[in-house]
């Protein structure tokens, strides 16, 4: 299939690719890595007016320390985040994630601020951002603003940003040399959106969690943190955990959907028996 007609426009710098989004009233797209957006476009689920090309803006690239954490230029490819020296020093969980995200083609050109700007709910990335804590920045004509992981996903493929927002960057927080993340999915095929997925995040000292989080994706509308399991293990000694009862905990915090990929009893199944290995694997790897 062919897309509808549309205008196009690609931009040098960040100015100029605000102002058409400014201007075009809701119907104006931003192309990035275009890896969804341009089969929508092909499949006429997307029918914009305009589409601004943000390939050109070098200065939406990019990795660099900031004094709490690592930013990352919005138009960073996914291929890049998997090999960039800070991430694997800094943020290991985004490089592992980034190891479950599409092919080695779709890498080459997917973007970070694409995949979270989409905000597919079975997506590695949102679910990443979201149990680390990361903050988007995004910016408009009228100014820029920082909006938290945990308010920036509203449903499926929806997010907090306007119609005239581009993301900027994204700042992953720093959890502390002896913080550990797991990253795990179950799918049909590798490359393929997980049925289920789960991202978990832990500090231990002296033998007790002191900080956790627990994200999951394939389980709802939006990435879902699983809050009561959360709180249920800090503060408690990784010895004393019933990481049975947690799971149950953890499940419960999620909303999976039945569709023609799996129902929703089969993924709160499959989450109750990843959820004890991974935790394991998480704590008893860190204090």
């Amino acid at each position: 299939m062919k897309p509808p007609p549309f205008d196009y426009f690609a931009a040098h710098d960040l100015e100029e690719a605000l102002e058409p989004l400014a201007e075009g009233g809701g119907d104006a797209l931003v192309l990035a890595g275009g890896q969804t957006l341009l089969p929508l476009l092909a499949y006429r689920l997307a029918a914009p007016t305009l589409l601004v090309d943000i390939n050109g803006v070098a200065a939406l690239q990019g990795i660099s320390r900031v004094g709490d954490g690592v930013r990352i230029g919005a138009m960073t490819r996914q291929a890049t985040i998997l090999r960039d020296p800070i991430i694997a020093a800094q943020t290991p969980g985004l490089a592992m994630a980034a190891r479950f995200v599409g092919h080695t083609q779709t890498r080459a050109r997917g973007t970070l601020g694409g995949s979270l700007s989409f905000a597919e709910p079975a997506a590695e990335f949102p679910a990443t951002a979201l149990a680390l804590g990361a903050r988007m920045e995004v910016r408009s004509r009228d100014g820029a603003r920082t909006l938290e992981a945990d308010e920036f996903f509203l449903g499926p493929y929806t997010t907090a940003m306007a119609p005239d927002e581009i993301m900027t960057s994204v700042t992953f927080p720093d959890w502390g040399p002896d913080a550990r993340v797991v990253v795990h999915e179950v799918a049909r095929r590798s490359g393929d959106f997980a049925l289920v997925g789960l991202v978990m995040a832990s500090r231990v000292e002296a033998g007790k969690v002191v900080r956790t989080a627990i994200s999951w994706f394939g389980m709802g509308p939006t990435p879902l943190r699983s809050l009561q399991a959360e709180q249920a293990m800090t503060g408690q000694a990784v010895s004393d955990l019933d990481f049975a009862a947690l799971a149950e905990l953890a499940v419960a915090d999620t909303d999976p959907p039945d569709d023609i990929q799996a129902s929703a009893h089969y993924r709160r199944t499959v989450a109750r028996r990843i959820f004890p290995r991974l935790a394991r694997q998480t704590l008893e790897a860190v204090g």
